[in-house]
């Protein structure tokens, strides 16, 4: 007769172990049992480049006054422009004709300073230049016959600044000359041949519109009789003649010239 057997415990045991090898024994760590454990997220925020922005609109802001800047610079250049010799207020005009006599005396013109008339046969140089003294007046209104516009101050009534402001619109622009003139009725006056216009202030804008308007300006009614002549002078800026001077052959002269009995066999003009 069989006997029961019981059961090994060993066996039992070990059986249990292999049958219960998936389960956590009691007590034992979570991590023990734990797998492959995933690494926390990490959430990253972009941040707006704030300072590239920035420099971005100062760069439309600042194209945007430069474009306003410019259109208001030529609206007002437009509005200084004239183009009509009767746009430039307070000027005058005079009647002085082509072919005005060639003198060496000192001459009474009935304008002052002088805007035409006899006039000496050396012109004075007017290729932008500015002078310090008072340049003879018989030799400043040939080079309005040449086409200049010539500037003339009181320098009782101007200060530095000013001379310095009307030397801007004169020098090294050709067909203008200026000068200090002694008892000028005006602190500033302007001439071309045939037109003058004189203001209180080296701040007129009317100075700029003459100037501009009139300098070899051929086209205008009672226009400068010598087109195309020359401004320059050289020998004249080194040693001008001023106000007072007896004439002088300083440098190239128009005035015209006849032979003398000794240079009738050769041909050779001598300037009278």
């Amino acid at each position: 007769m069989a006997k029961d057997r019981k059961p090994d415990a060993g066996r039992t045991g070990g059986g249990s172990s292999r049958s219960g090898s998936g389960a956590r024994p009691a007590g034992a760590s979570r991590a023990t049992g734990r797998g492959r454990t995933r690494p926390p997220t990490q959430v990253v925020t972009h941040q707006r480049p704030w300072g590239l922005i920035a420099a971005a609109v100062a760069v439309v802001v600042f194209a945007a006054a430069a474009i306003t800047y410019a259109v208001v610079q030529v609206r007002e250049a437009d509005a200084q422009q004239v183009d009509a010799i009767d746009e430039i207020a307070g000027i005058e005009s005079f009647e002085y004709a082509a072919g005005q006599e060639h003198v060496t005396t000192p001459v009474e013109y009935d304008q002052s300073p002088p805007v035409g008339g006899p006039h000496d046969g050396v012109w004075a140089d007017c290729t932008g230049t500015v002078y310090d003294v008072d340049v003879r007046h018989e030799n400043a209104v040939h080079s309005l016959e040449h086409g200049a516009v010539w500037v003339a101050y009181d320098p009782d009534q101007v200060s530095d600044a000013d001379v310095e402001r009307l030397s801007e619109l004169v020098d090294g622009v050709s067909g203008r000359l200026m000068s200090p003139y002694a008892g000028l009725d005006s602190a500033v006056s302007l001439q071309s041949w045939n037109h003058q216009l004189k203001v209180d202030s080296a701040d007129d804008p009317r100075i700029e519109q003459f100037a501009d308007f009139l300098t070899f300006n051929s086209e205008v009614e009672g226009a400068y009789p010598e087109v195309g002549a020359s401004c320059e002078n050289p020998a004249f800026i080194a040693d001008p003649l001023v106000a007072g001077d007896p004439s002088e052959q300083v440098g190239p002269t128009d005035a015209p010239t006849t032979p003398t009995p000794a240079a009738e066999g050769s041909g050779a003009p001598a300037t009278q």
